[in-house]
């Protein structure tokens, strides 16, 4: 502790002897600072969180959605899908907009939540920040909208074969119970039955594709809520610049400071061991 204490005496002491250099030192880095937020093109970032479609009509042991959570990653990292993402809103993927939309792609897997996507993309204006995150959810509904048809044409095909069945079955079911009113026929009454039991069958059949068919269990991919842009800028942080070119102009000031002592002494050093050589010739 007794050392520690030494060493930061000794280094108040060098500040105070060397103030004019940590000065300098540290009115250098802030004035760099000033101008590095004075040019920088500021960036917004928009934040989208994207559901994967899904058809709930799907056939036992085939999954639902459109396409995996983890081909879906994969697939919005392709630098082909982001080009033809720019190429959608007229933005050219060699431009300082595509390449910024490029570099700032960033994807956060939500298996838990749905699952969901959250997609992070910058932009030089929260306008087209905001454009560039629906355009992406927008071509990835596109590329999921060729399997989602075929699944749900199928679904349909499906609910539409109840439909026939349940008619069918029923108008059956009102002849065999106009012949066993009229005839008394125990037969008859057997087949009614047995008519009865399938028609509940078909109406529970029909209810199940219905509800699997609806808005809860069959829907595109989507935005689950609308693009979220902050009001201020992502990049630069005003705050956080300052904070991080204050602290490097201290550290920077101090070592410059540390230096300037360094090389008085050195020079001292040298006079005196050149006047002590000179007295003993």
């Amino acid at each position: 502790m007794q050392r520690d204490e030494i060493y930061l005496i000794d280094m108040w002491r060098i500040l105070q002897r060397e103030w004019r250099w940590f000065l300098a030192v540290l009115v250098v880095v802030l004035a760099a600072v000033f101008v590095f937020l004075r040019v920088a093109k500021p960036q917004w970032q928009a934040d989208a969180w994207i559901q994967i479609g899904q058809v709930g009509a799907a056939p036992a042991g085939q999954d639902p959605k459109a396409e995996p959570l983890q081909r879906v990653l994969e697939r919005l990292k392709l630098i082909p899908f982001q080009n033809q993402t720019l190429q959608s809103i007229g933005i050219g993927e060699r431009t300082a907009e595509g390449r910024l939309y490029r570099h700032s792609f960033k994807l956060e897997p939500l298996p838990y939540a749905g699952p969901l996507i959250k997609l992070s993309v910058r932009a030089h204006s929260p306008e087209l920040a905001k454009k560039l995150a629906e355009a992406t959810v927008e071509q990835l509904k596109t590329v999921h909208h060729d399997a989602e048809s075929m699944q749900l044409n199928f679904a349909r095909a499906r609910l539409a074969q109840v439909q026939e069945d349940l008619q069918q079955v029923t108008a059956e079911r009102d002849h065999l119970q106009q012949v066993a009113t009229q005839t008394k026929d125990g037969f008859a009454g057997l087949l009614l039955t047995s008519k009865s039991d399938e028609i509940r069958s078909l109406q529970q059949a029909r209810s199940d594709l219905e509800a699997r068919l609806s808005s809860t269990y069959t829907y595109d991919t989507s935005l689950m809520w609308p693009v979220y842009v902050p009001e201020n800028p992502a990049f630069p942080s005003p705050v956080l610049t300052w904070g991080s070119g204050g602290v490097l102009g201290l550290f920077l000031g101090t070592l410059a400071a540390v230096w300037r002592h360094a090389l008085r002494r050195r020079a001292a050093v040298a006079a005196a061991t050149s006047r002590l050589v000179a007295e003993l010739s």
